[in-house]
């Protein structure tokens, strides 16, 4: 959505002599509502980049990918997080009966990383370390904000307020960010139809990780790689179950519930009482399903009940990412279905771009953040667009259980050329962007990589030093 319309709120919040200049040289003070990979992704890049951030998550305490791997290794996560992860070599698609339907190779020459598989809450650890504890504030619930040509302030459910240059939407599927956006918006007639409509809701998803079991008993444990497993549910149960291998002897564990064939109704799937009180019940239907290492109702009795989630499969592409000094990323901005992990790693890649959006305003100004969101929305939405419809593909591939998604998971594992799916890979794999105002991190694998915008704020420095250098006599 091209933003060429003033925000709403005459003053947003602010008073008398406590307007800010319309234009300063300091940098942009950022609001980043929600503690989610987005959320610390960004913020962790904004402490590189000398940004001042602040970062405000609803909840009391946080619970505890291969295009932004490169972005990881500028800020040395990436070798932290090889500490607490499998690299996955191979992938075995079964049968509910333990049947092979078939067998895929994901060594990775074309990128350069192994594909690696870890517990999400350990990325979340790594990232949360690196947030200075005074910029991070949990319990902040935002209720609402305004927002001016002279900047934003939130309004939290304490009472408190807080005032800033840029508001960044970062917290999830249901956005409060986004749902007070998208009223201003509507009630001003600037909301596009599409992004009226309601999400899809495809599936759902119990998701866990066990406590460190006896290798003995589960042999798989002391592989150095990762064993992933995909499970097909057989025609009478719309289900899939995946377990894969990681660090301290656990196996993490997803069961998938296809929805439309499970009949679950529509407040079932949205019903938090719904979710604390049946989700047991739910899994009690699971206990007998097979897997590598037995009954999948071993795997659940080894996972503290505090670390199994229910997770809702929700999928929607929004037209509108920003507005005025707001911007939304990750699954506040795109929901995809999390076939492939593309949810969390497209959620970091926004962390990514946003923040060299943001290192490239100077002077700051209204006219020049609003530049800057513009320039943010056209470098992902394309990219996110083709992800979006991807993710669709993986889910019929991974999930799906009607008759022609049967067939095409078959036909596209069985059948389609090898030739046609490294392809795919090196298209996928060629986006890796980085932070401009960071050493690059080496290029890797075979693959081209897409020359990403470079920094026009470094450009002009260099230009200017270049100048500087040309006027200056030279001795002899």
């Amino acid at each position: 959505m091209s933003d060429n319309t003033e925000p709403t709120s005459p003053t947003g919040g602010f008073k008398g002599s406590d307007l800010p200049p319309l234009e300063t040289d300091e940098p942009p003070k950022v609001l980043i509502v929600g503690a989610g990979l987005a959320g610390l992704y960004l913020g962790t890049f904004l402490e590189q980049a000398g940004i001042p951030y602040e970062i405000f998550e609803r909840v009391a305490e946080i619970k505890p990918l291969a295009n932004v791997l490169s972005s990881m290794e500028q800020i040395s996560v990436y070798e932290e997080l090889l500490k607490v992860s499998k690299p996955c070599l191979a992938g075995t698609f079964y049968t509910a009966d333990m049947k092979v339907i078939a067998q895929l190779d994901t060594k990775d020459d074309v990128t350069g990383y192994s594909r690696l598989l870890f517990a999400r809450p350990e990325l979340y650890d790594i990232l949360i370390k690196r947030i200075p504890p005074h910029k991070l504030h949990m319990s902040k619930k935002m209720l609402s904000f305004q927002q001016n040509r002279h900047g934003v302030m939130l309004r939290f459910n304490d009472n408190t307020t807080v005032h800033g240059d840029v508001l960044v939407g970062a917290d999830g599927a249901h956005s409060g960010v986004r749902q007070h956006l998208y009223k201003t918006l509507q009630a001003e007639g600037l909301l596009p139809k599409s992004d009226t409509r309601s999400m899809n809701k495809g599936y759902i998803s119990f998701v866990g990780t066990t406590i460190p079991l006896d290798p003995a008993k589960y042999p798989g444990l002391a592989q150095p790689d990762s064993v992933n497993s995909y499970h097909i549910g057989d025609s009478s149960m719309p289900y899939s179950w995946v377990t894969f291998t990681v660090p301290g002897n656990k196996i993490c564990w997803n069961v998938v519930i296809q929805v439309k064939l499970a009949d679950i109704e529509e407040e079932q799937f949205r019903n938090s009482d719904w979710s604390r009180e049946e989700s047991m019940k739910m899994l009690e239907k699971v206990r007998e399903f097979k897997t590598c290492y037995g009954p999948l109702g071993d795997i659940i009795d080894a996972t503290p009940k505090d670390r199994i989630s229910k997770v809702h499969f929700e999928d929607m592409l929004f037209e509108t990412w920003h507005h005025g000094r707001t911007v939304l990323i990750g699954d506040a901005a795109h929901k995809l279905l999390p076939s492939t992990g593309q949810g969390a790693v497209n959620a970091m890649i926004d962390a990514v771009v946003l923040a060299n959006c943001l290192y490239d305003i100077k002077p700051t100004s209204y006219t020049n953040i609003k530049a800057a969101l513009d320039d943010f929305r056209e470098q992902r939405f394309d990219y996110i667009k083709a992800q979006y419809a991807h993710s669709h593909t993986n889910a019929m591939i991974q999930f799906g259980h009607t008759w022609p998604e049967r067939i095409f998971r078959y036909v596209i594992l069985n059948w389609l050329p090898k030739s046609i799916m490294f392809k795919q890979i090196v298209r996928d794999s060629a986006y890796r962007p980085q932070a401009n105002f960071l050493p690059q991190a080496p290029k890797r694998g075979t693959a081209p990589v897409i020359l990403q915008k470079p920094s026009k704020r470094i450009q002009d420095e260099e230009g200017r030093s270049a100048k500087k250098a040309a006027a200056s006599p030279v001795v002899v």
